[in-house]
């Protein structure tokens, strides 16, 4: 396993004067896009690697001038004002929900450089002067790039729009879930799909149960071994895909089965999936007559997938299944659930090998 690598830049944040275009647009209202850097733009993009602008300018003006550029649909998040860079950096890393360590931040400027490096030590800051190289640093060509990673920014502005509605949705969450006609669907991996795999267990940090990079090979290795499950979750709804949301990786004994790997991105948190996932496994679990053992190592960000097992009813107790498997590192837990018959929300709608029954509706009468 691989666990050493530079980690891959998520995000490029922009700044537009002197840096992304030619010129100050205060100054010349027609400022100069130079054809390399639309290009690099483009291969960025085409690497799944998202893209903002963190600039001190008049918004109007400025977004006008992307628009009439043809590059406009590139910037999600845009932060054009006239406040501090790293405020501006910081509001598109919190909403994107990625760490610093994988924003990059692009300025002419030294000292809004430095303003950045100040506040957000871990962002990667770089000058105009580097742009000729960028997209060969390693931190900016990523290992595999997948049918997900071309569209990334698509399924980022669709779940903009969809975070806006349910802004606007003033019924029951649950109603709006229902609305989203959400369908998830977990399918055994086979050799095209395991570049969406690998993608994710580099990619997910809050919703990954042990913070472990399976490279190609190691996933390779583990389809060929009859004990070994690796299922992949892809999601949809009525605004578009949300590709390949959570990977599973599953040893499977005589007396339990060794949940080795849960992982699920963090953009589908709102919509309870790794719960899903979970229960499923559960179910599954109980029918074929096993306990479940669950690896868990804690890091920096991905306290959330604790209480995600915890909730479940997964435990640190004592079981004689456990004494199965081969000793585990010293930074892993081992939680253990006795399985039994869980639903699936009627929100969503489940397809899978030994699908969930979906949780009955109740019906609401007055008092």
């Amino acid at each position: 396993m691989v666990t050493g690598t530079v980690k891959t830049i998520k995000c490029v944040v922009w700044d537009l004067d002197n840096t992304l275009w030619q010129g100050t647009i205060l100054e010349d209202r027609h400022v100069r896009l130079d054809d390399s850097v639309r290009e690099l733009i483009r291969v960025l993009d085409s690497r799944g690697i998202l893209q903002s602008v963190a600039s001190k300018n008049h918004y109007d003006l400025a977004w006008s001038r992307l628009e009439e550029l043809g590059i406009a649909e590139y910037f999600i998040l845009p932060q054009i004002g006239w406040g501090p860079k790293s405020a501006s950096v910081s509001r598109i890393m919190e909403t994107l929900n990625f760490a610093e360590s994988v924003i990059a931040f692009v300025d002419d400027q030294p000292a809004e450089r430095a303003e950045v490096a100040f506040h957000l030590p871990e962002v990667r800051c770089y000058s105009p002067e580097q742009l000729s190289g960028l997209a060969d640093l390693a931190e900016f060509v990523p290992a595999n790039i997948t049918e997900d990673a071309r569209r990334r920014r698509l399924m980022y502005q669709a779940s903009f729009i969809r975070d806006a509605a349910r802004e606007e949705f003033s019924g029951p969450d649950e109603e709006f879930l229902r609305s989203l006609e959400l369908v998830l669907k977990i399918t055994p991996a086979d050799p095209e799909s395991l570049t969406r795999v690998e993608e994710l267990t580099l990619r997910t940090s809050q919703m990954n149960a042990t913070g472990v990079h399976y490279s190609d090979a190691d996933l390779r290795a583990l389809l060929l071994d009859p004990a070994h499950e690796v299922l992949v979750a892809t999601l949809t709804d009525r605004y578009g895909p949300h590709g390949a949301i959570g990977v599973v990786l599953l040893e499977k004994y005589a007396d339990c089965w060794h949940l080795r790997l849960l992982a699920t991105s963090c953009r589908v948190v709102s919509f309870g999936i790794g719960t899903v996932i979970l229960n499923w496994l559960i179910s599954r679990a109980q029918r074929a007559g096993v306990h479940l053992v669950a690896d868990f190592r804690r890091t920096e960000r991905n306290r959330m997938m604790e209480m995600a097992y915890r909730f479940a009813g997964f435990t640190e107790s004592n079981c004689l299944c456990i004494g199965t498997l081969p000793e585990s590192d010293a930074e892993i837990q081992r939680f253990h659930l006795v399985p039994d018959e869980r639903s699936v929300p009627d929100t969503i709608r489940f397809e899978a090998p030994g699908s969930l029954p979906v949780a009955p509706q109740i019906e609401q009468t007055g008092v």
